[in-house]
């Protein structure tokens, strides 16, 4: 299981993504730096236990009204060779030392998790403290079940509302499933054709509210 530290990070991860956030496609804020606040979230732990993995939702309060939204983050002690692009920046962790931290739709690793997860070989952990599960995480099976395919990541593509990954074999022309995550957060479940399956957790709305919905799926390519 991961060990969470509670320490110092500089620059920490608000400020971090509060340069960051405003340059995806996704983004649907204001101009300039975004108005940040942690808003939930959960983690998955990687089984080498070299990566930290981080579904993190923020709320930004610099538009004309606060959206939230899903940012997966995997935290590593060295570059990610070919993952420049997806590069959130770096930062020093007060115990762990320098840490480079990455959209973790571009990391392997995260999406391997997240699968595991979809699939129940893994659970979801809480964000804040070590070795405790998060039973307010929910996995949804579709009707055709969610199987356990090979692992891309293949092509990442954003949206406006989401980022799709394709996932299957490597060397494979089209990917077997979309793989998506969910950018711009709403409640309630996804209706979208296709579904195998869909992770359900909370966050919490500005005015204090309890909010829920579907943070990623897998579903059929094209669907």
């Amino acid at each position: 299981m991961a060990v969470i530290h509670h320490t110092t990070l500089t620059p920490t991860k608000l400020e971090l993504l509060a340069g960051w956030l405003p340059s995806r496609p996704w983004y649907h804020g204001g101009t300039g730096t975004a108005g940040l606040a942690r808003a939930g979230g959960f983690r998955l732990d990687d089984p080498e236990d070299v990566v930290g993995i981080e579904f993190m939702v923020v709320t930004d309060g610099s538009g004309d009204e606060p959206v939230a939204y899903l940012v997966p983050l995997t935290y590593r002690g060295a570059p990610l060779a070919g993952a420049e692009d997806g590069l959130v920046g770096t930062l020093m962790h007060g115990t762990l030392g320098r840490r480079w931290v990455y959209d973790g739709a571009h990391d392997l690793v995260l999406v391997e998790q997240l699968l595991a997860l979809l699939a129940g070989r893994t659970t979801a952990q809480a964000q804040s403290e070590s070795d405790t599960p998060d039973p307010t995480v929910e996995v949804r099976a579709g009707r055709r079940g969610v199987p356990a395919p090979p692992a891309g990541p293949g092509k990442v593509s954003d949206t406006a509302e989401a980022t799709v990954i394709g996932v299957g074999p490597a060397g494979r022309p089209e990917p077997l499933y979309d793989l998506t995550l969910t950018r711009v957060l709403r409640p309630g479940p996804t209706t979208a054709d296709g579904v195998r399956g869909q992770v359900l957790a909370r966050w919490t709305a500005p005015d204090g509210s309890a909010e829920r919905g579907v943070f990623a799926f897998l579903s059929e390519p094209g669907r």
